[in-house]
């Protein structure tokens, strides 16, 4: 009998310290499930037989699933941390409805995740971070509002591989400074490939992200910059995409606001470190993109509207490379709010390419991919988003 008593005090004593550790800790669970029916098509096709014939299809737009939770530590600091992870709920699968893996879904930490401290000198993470793509309250419309029918030029996604390509980053070390008078900073540093070189290889691959955004009365924006660059071959030089962005907005009245978004991708090098873009001979390749974003809130009813357009690719050094490389895209739609968590939408979108042009809607192989040259995409779609 006394051994069995010394068992459950001792049981009991081993217990106690992580119940005091489970309720010292503050965790949460939330995510958000955004599904529906949507439409898309692609025709007029430079080439001929090159169109994608309408299809339909129910779709899931970044869903996820995370956890978050932080402790204070005392003297004003905290730790923290977040695991968030894609999830497809139409298929169960991490396969999009364009038929390739979706990246960001399929393990814990697919979308980001990290530790840190935090206090009131800012706060420190590691791990896997958002850098430069989002544009804060200039435009939630993709991130928080529809599917991904929407202007992708704003988040630095350009067609003929002419894209910045930095949106989560793996391996980061991530600083966001307090605010100050409205204002703060977000810098972000990951040395990229450089743990997975071998033997005698280059180790100088690097990203370096910038974020300077705040508010001033009923104005806000930002800029952000990043270059994220490869490990240097043997041979030539080192290749960098380079993104820069400004976003500037009005908020002219509760649940109305509409923005100014500029935008430049910039391929540095890429010639000689294996080609890119709209030339693979060229060493300077740069596009320019711009477009407007706006919201107003009828009372349940939430309109949508965006405009995007981006000029020719510059710095080809091939006869007519750059030539034809335009594109426009706009989004219209609503949303009805049924409380602060739910609501349903319908939008359409369309995108108008150049004949040498492929914009298209990639997010998450959201589309089935293999876009050919002047082809015009465009979806209209039905969801429900549910927040938890």
């Amino acid at each position: 009998m006394n051994k069995k008593l010394m068992a459950v005090a001792v049981a009991g004593a081993l217990a106690v310290p992580a119940l005091a550790f489970a309720q010292a800790s503050n965790v949460q669970i939330y995510g958000r499930i955004n599904a529906g029916l949507d439409n898309y098509e692609a025709k007029g096709a430079t080439a001929a037989n090159s169109d994608l014939k309408s299809r339909y299809r129910v779709y899931d737009y970044t869903s996820r699933i995370g956890f978050r939770g932080t402790e204070n530590l005392g003297g004003g600091l905290r730790a923290l941390f977040l695991i968030e992870s894609g999830l497809n709920t139409d298929t169960g699968t991490n396969i999009g409805q364009g038929g390739a893996a979706n990246t960001s879904t399929g393990f814990l930490s697919s979308r980001i995740g990290h530790v840190g401290l935090a206090g009131n000198w800012g706060q420190v993470t590691f791990g896997r971070s958002n850098v430069w793509w989002g544009n804060g309250r200039n435009d939630q419309t993709s991130a928080n509002y529809i599917s991904g029918n929407t202007v992708g030029f704003f988040s630095g996604t350009f067609g003929r591989g002419m894209s910045v390509g930095v949106t989560r980053q793996s391996s980061t070390l991530q600083y966001t400074s307090p605010t100050f008078s409205g204002f703060n900073a977000v810098v972000s540093y990951s040395p990229q490939a450089q743990e997975a070189q071998g033997v005698n290889l280059n180790t100088d691959g690097r990203l370096w992200g910038v974020t300077l955004q705040g508010t001033f009365g009923q104005f806000y924006g930002g800029y952000d910059y990043v270059k994220s660059e490869g490990n240097q071959p043997a041979v030539g030089s080192q290749g960098a995409n380079i993104g820069n962005k400004f976003r500037i907005g009005w908020g002219y009245q509760p649940g109305a606001q509409v923005s100014l978004i500029w935008v430049r991708t910039n391929l540095e090098n890429r010639g000689v470190a294996g080609g890119g873009g709209v030339d693979a001979a060229a060493t300077d390749l740069k596009q320019t993109a711009w477009g407007l974003s706006w919201e107003h809130v009828f009372g349940n009813i939430q309109a949508l509207a965006q405009y995007g357009k981006a000029s020719n690719a510059t710095g080809c050094v091939t006869a007519n490379a750059c030539s034809n490389t335009s594109a426009t895209q706009f989004m219209v739609g609503g949303r009805y709010l049924f409380s602060k968590r739910t609501a349903a939408y319908l939008t359409y979108g369309k995108t108008s390419n150049d004949s040498a042009y492929t914009q298209d809607y990639l997010g998450g192989s959201y589309t089935p991919g293999g876009l050919s040259a002047g082809a015009d995409p465009r979806i209209w779609a039905l969801g429900v988003m549910h927040n938890f």
